[in-house]
């Protein structure tokens, strides 16, 4: 086996264990038996642990599980930070907002999309050390571009939620 196989096989087992952990917490917190509401995330940690790794492992579909992924990340982001922000503690301090919020999620979420991230950086633009970044950083497949979406996403949703109340 290669060193190049074997970190894209640890990124993928390292990828589908935080979807399961994330699908299983997610369960425990908001069981979709008493909220039918909860099926988006659901279907969303489905894709995570099933789609995802399954578009990874090959070159014509990589970019779409990256993109699937990085997705799926903005929207559990999102929807998370909406949550917490319902739910906010009183008293809201350091320890409260980091304990007490979904904040430790979004950590778990972001760790899934920097996964993904690596994995796709390494297999699109390859192995080699030296190899020097390009190209801007707002542009498709850079963070930039992740961060457009998000704050795109971010916006929309909370716009939606104001407006349609």
């Amino acid at each position: 086996m290669t060193n190049s196989a074997y970190v894209k096989i640890t990124l993928l087992v390292a990828l589908i264990t935080l979807s399961v952990g994330g699908f299983l917490l997610h369960l425990r917190i908001h069981p979709f038996a008493q909220n039918s509401s909860n099926i988006v995330p659901v279907i969303s940690c489905i894709l995570s642990i099933m789609a995802v790794p399954l578009l990874f492992p090959f070159r014509k579909t990589i970019s779409y599980g990256y993109v699937l992924n990085g997705f799926l990340s903005i929207i559990a982001t999102v929807t998370m930070s909406h949550f917490a922000i319902v739910h906010w503690p009183s008293p809201a301090t350091l320890k409260t907002i980091i304990f007490n919020t979904t904040f430790p999620d979004i950590v778990i979420v972001g760790s899934k999309f920097f996964i993904g991230k690596s994995l796709f950086d390494l297999e699109t633009f390859g192995y080699d050390p030296d190899r020097a970044r390009l190209g801007k950083t707002y542009r498709y497949p850079n963070m930039g571009w992740w961060l457009v979406h998000l704050v795109t996403v971010s916006t929309v949703y909370s716009l939606g939620n104001i407006l349609w109340r």
